[in-house]
């Protein structure tokens, strides 16, 4: 039978009870028929998975005791922080989702000439929260018990101002160098332009901050493609799939 892993902010170790509440809830309780006694792995996010017995099951609550500590999947010694243009509706949900998926560490939104979605105060909060809850479900699904963080939004030039050591890349079709001509690396910063890409003037502005363009072959990939296939190869080049 399938253990269940459910992603919970809250403080977890050995010993202590866990309510979860709303969907949470409603799918292991309504959906899955979780009853008393069987067990599911909730994690927070500090690199561990945690073995939780259901002791309680109320119509929109239910209430888990965490029996042991578990040894959770190592992560990837490349640690890719994917600094995606925000993109329409379901094609930014999958580039998240994938590239949670793949092993990306973290996520920076960042808007630029060619983004067609214009957030602001609320809406954004919440997009940005329903952003998070993707990157958590990847988790969830994948088998990972760190939690990759997904900033605020900002812009692509206040990106590229900040100062760092990290390789930074950004993906350009034209571009005359390839991922495989990189430097072995433990730290890249891999900014993905929005449908259409970034405009040259932001080419321009990326590369006078020393973001590198590389290309990924001769075909132009959708924007929710391009991260993730760019995560593949890294991950070949430098990280866990070698």
């Amino acid at each position: 039978m399938r253990t269940h892993r459910v992603y919970t902010p809250q403080a977890l170790e050995p010993g202590c009870r866990v309510r979860l509440e709303g969907r949470q809830a409603h799918y292991l309780g309504r959906v899955l028929r979780l009853a008393v006694g069987q067990v599911v792995v909730l994690f927070n996010g500090d690199g561990c998975d945690y073995a939780s017995e259901l002791l309680r099951a109320a119509r929109e609550e239910l209430e888990f005791e965490v029996t042991a500590r578990l040894p959770a999947l190592a992560e990837s010694p490349l640690r890719i922080a994917v600094v995606q243009a925000v993109s329409r509706g379901e094609r930014m949900d999958q580039s998240l989702q994938k590239c949670t998926e793949l092993g990306a560490a973290a996520f920076q939104p960042v808007w630029s000439d060619r983004v067609e979605v214009r957030l602001k105060g609320e809406k954004l909060a919440r997009r940005l929260e329903h952003w998070r809850g993707v990157v958590a479900a990847a988790c969830e699904q994948s088998g990972r018990a760190r939690v990759p963080e997904v900033l605020a939004a900002k812009g692509l030039a206040d990106w590229a101002r900040e100062p760092g050591e990290r390789v930074r890349l950004v993906l350009a079709p034209a571009a005359d160098y390839s991922l495989a001509s990189l430097a072995p690396a433990s730290e890249i910063e891999l900014a993905v332009g929005p449908e259409g890409g970034f405009s040259e003037s932001e080419l321009k502005l990326l590369e006078q901050h020393g973001v590198r363009p590389v290309a990924l072959g001769p075909r132009v990939l959708r924007t929710e493609t391009a991260a993730a296939a760019a995560i593949a190869a890294l991950q070949m080049l430098f990280g866990d799939f070698r």
